[in-house]
């Protein structure tokens, strides 16, 4: 663009037409992103409010504040879907299952994109064909994996005189080590892709002046690989936090005890006959909502500065 053109937009910026034009086009920027706002937290707004509603009250007055009152909602909920059991299990999950993804990621990233190996282009190609497999074409061939590991690893025992009897034997189904295993394997994919595309923007150069320092590769990743990763480490973490916490299918068949629920299975027991039971559902799901909820109000700034550095490399 010439010099004269850029001086003719700066003139007519200057203008009383130019300024107009201006305005609207930041009124009009403005009205839709408040549009979509809008259509973001109203739907958690209505929920908190019918939460506080009476049955005969919600069937009334679905769209206005309530008239009267009622907390008791939440205690009845809290009770009913036994979430003084369920909450800790999903933070524990939740936690232990995010930090497993990103660290495993992390390290197969590096190892993908700047170590060599012949076998590492079928590895990582396994990786990225796991993207693309739905969460339903794996729920029945998981749960006979899982079954027929637990069989065979208690047939063994069994046979080491460790165990009476094989079937009452259980590493993966009932355990809280299989359900950690399970979010682990289902969340590398599309994990490992990530980091490893984002290590691959690292200049090699630096790895090869690290060895050549003499420092091993887990020196190489510790102090240098690992900090410049901290973007997209954090788009990890934010992709795999709210994925675990709201996962429902895969813990439902792996899990049978209750002491080893999670909250989403909690929040199922508010269908069926209890669905008419709108006040203590809507809180259910108020208090399956609000963990995730004061996570991004606290981390916000943290989780803006983290996707926004992961999109760019270098």
């Amino acid at each position: 663009m010439s010099t004269a053109t850029l001086d003719a937009e700066r003139r007519f910026k200057t203008t009383f037409f130019g300024k107009a034009m201006a305005a609207v086009g930041k009124a009009v920027a403005y009205a839709v992103m408040g549009f979509f706002a809008l259509m973001a937290v109203y739907p958690v707004l209505w929920l908190g409010i019918n939460s506080f509603k009476s049955n005969a009250e919600y069937q009334l007055n679905k769209m206005g504040l309530p008239q009267e009152w009622f907390p008791i909602n939440y205690k009845g909920a809290w009770e009913l879907g036994d979430f003084s059991i369920l909450l800790p299990n999903s933070i524990f999950y939740t936690v232990v299952g995010t930090a497993g993804v990103v660290l495993l990621a992390a390290l197969s990233g590096f190892a993908f994109a700047k170590l060599g190996g012949k076998a590492k282009g079928a590895m990582y190609g396994s990786f990225v064909v796991g993207i693309m497999l739905s969460l339903s074409s794996l729920m029945i061939p998981l749960f006979l994996q899982i079954s027929q590991f637990d069989l065979s690893i208690g047939t063994l025992l069994h046979a080491l005189g460790l165990v009476g009897d094989p079937m009452s034997f259980h590493l993966f189904y009932n355990t809280r080590f299989g359900v950690i295993l399970v979010y682990i394997g289902s969340g590398l994919p599309l994990a490992i892709y990530m980091t490893t595309e984002y290590i691959k923007g690292i200049p090699t150069a630096l790895v090869e002046a690290a060895r050549i320092d003499g420092a091993s590769y887990w020196r190489i990743f510790t102090s240098v690989i690992l900090p410049i990763c901290v973007p997209i480490i954090t788009t990890v973490a934010i992709i795999t936090l709210p994925g675990i916490w709201n996962e429902f299918a895969l813990i439902n068949i792996i899990v049978g005890k209750l002491e080893l629920q999670s909250l989403p299975l909690g929040i199922l027991r508010f269908s069926g006959s209890r669905a008419a039971d709108y006040g203590k559902q809507f809180a259910a799901l108020v208090i399956g909502l609000m963990p995730m909820l004061l996570f991004y109000v606290a981390f916000h700034k943290q989780i803006t500065k983290g996707v926004s550095g992961g999109a760019v490399k270098g």
